[in-house]
């Protein structure tokens, strides 16, 4: 059973894991120095928990401790609990409805655990926006994709952002971030997949016309420029959403839901 903790000074050390929230790069570094990350909300925090992800503390206003009974009852991390609008000034933002976990982050998948018996397969490229990254992850697994591999320059799937637009399905859907970024697409190879670019290379197929295999990975690249032109030339298929004129992209995220979709098993 979870240890209650009332606490009033939002600058007690205990607290350190959830100060200045809003600092990207500091999260970053600190989150994986620490070997942790933030769950937020309640739906978040229990899917988490529900993943086997184990909490290293709680932080949560009082009025959820009886919504989160089960929750604090099934854990011996601590846990503090202060007012809302305290929890706001430790934090640096408005947060959630008042409920956080500072969460051990689970040990890494590799890229081949990630691709055994994997049938679908999204690859991103250099995609920095935690958002984007959430959104992602949330389409490929409500469209039945397998799996995720990121560059090594993609953003945190497990940062408080990311989590939260993907609404926990981090925790579910297997990932893996691959150091060996220019030797991935014949490692998808030998691994039996056929590879789909997204660009809009002049010679790329619209995706409506084009007959998925029964083993894929569909690559997409970075907000700005798009895929690298190195895996535009590795890539099997170059495939492109068609548009209306004057409209020649869409967002990673809207673009990656189509190609799941176009593509799902």
């Amino acid at each position: 059973m979870a240890e209650l903790i009332a606490v009033d000074d939002p600058h007690d050390a205990r607290l350190r894991d959830y100060t200045d929230l809003r600092d990207v790069q500091l999260r970053q570094s600190l989150e994986r120095e620490r070997g942790i990350y933030i769950a937020e909300g309640e739906k978040v925090i229990r899917r988490a928990v529900a993943a086997g992800h184990e909490p290293k503390s709680l932080l949560l206003a009082p009025r959820w401790l009886s919504t989160l009974e089960d929750v604090l009852g099934g854990t011996d991390a601590p846990v503090y609990v202060l007012d809302e609008k305290s929890i706001e000034t430790i934090t640096g933002f408005h947060v959630h409805r008042g409920a956080l976990a500072a969460m051990y982050r689970p040990a890494e998948r590799s890229v081949a655990e990630v691709l055994d018996g994997a049938r679908r397969v999204l690859v991103a490229e250099d995609l920095v926006d935690h958002t984007n990254i959430g959104a992602i992850m949330r389409n490929v697994a409500a469209l039945g994709f397998d799996a995720v591999l990121l560059s090594p320059r993609c953003a945190d799937p497990l940062y408080r952002r990311s989590i939260k637009v993907a609404m926990g399905a981090v925790f579910s859907l297997p990932w893996a971030r691959i150091d060996e970024w220019y030797g991935l697409p014949a490692l998808l190879r030998e691994s039996g997949l056929t590879t789909y670019a997204m660009t809009l290379a002049p010679d790329a197929v619209p995706i409506d016309r084009v007959s998925p295999a029964d083993r894929l990975a569909v690559i997409v690249g970075s907000e700005g420029p798009g895929l690298s032109p190195h895996w535009q030339r590795e890539a099997d298929h170059r495939v492109i959403i068609p548009m209306a004129a004057g409209i020649d992209s869409l967002n990673v995220a809207a673009s990656t839901a189509i190609a799941c979709w176009q593509f799902r098993p």
